[in-house]
């Protein structure tokens, strides 16, 4: 499944390799590679299968999960569609409580004790999905873990996860996406480097 998901980001263009020329990331880091998985949503042939692969994950590593909560705003469609799938209920967790009506950052129907799974669509450093998984602990959930599409593996971000005391699958990581692109002929082999020193420099 690894493979196959980092051909689909890779044969739609959801993931740019530009090692000569850097992205700059929303936390001001210049990276070689920047993945954009709304993509996805826009592939209909690529979004069933990342759809079916998060519910499998769902399936195999959390066969308790009750509900189903999405980050917002990537990961909202792909956890209503995953939660279709899996006939679950669906909810997700604002960046910030509205500040107006009811005031609600978690939207949607959350009881006390309910087993969830945060469905997210990248995980790089971290911090953005373990402040969702903190959210909906405060509210008196019981979070399983995340399913994501994509992980870059960074450490930061792994020692973040395991400082939470919250377990991530995803459907495929850097490290895969490299060798593929490299058989692919996305990138050389002496790119596919560079981009993973850049990666474990973080």
């Amino acid at each position: 499944m690894q493979r196959q998901i980092a051909k689909e980001l890779l044969s739609i263009g959801a993931v740019f390799l530009r090692p000569e020329e850097p992205f700059t990331w929303a936390s001001g880091i210049q990276s070689p590679i920047y993945c954009d998985n709304r993509l996805t949503l826009s592939a209909p042939a690529v979004r069933e299968k990342v759809e079916a692969g998060l519910a499998a994950l769902v399936r195999e590593h959390f066969p308790q999960c009750e509900a189903l909560m999405g980050t917002s705003t990537a990961g909202i469609a792909h956890a209503a569609i995953t939660a279709t799938l899996l006939g679950l209920p669906m909810g997700y967790v604002r960046g910030e409580a509205k500040s107006h009506g009811r005031t609600n950052r978690i939207e949607g129907r959350l009881d006390p004790g309910e087993k969830v799974v945060v469905v997210e669509d990248l995980i790089s450093t971290g911090g953005s999905v373990i402040d969702v998984v903190n959210a909906l602990r405060e509210a008196g959930a019981e979070v399983l873990g995340i399913v994501s599409i994509f992980t870059y593996g960074i450490r930061k971000g792994l020692d973040r996860l395991a400082a939470a005391n919250v377990v991530n699958h995803s459907l495929s990581n850097l490290d895969t996406l490299v060798d593929v692109a490299v058989e692919e002929k996305y990138i050389t082999p002496a790119q596919k480097e560079q981009i993973l020193q850049f990666r474990n420099a973080l």
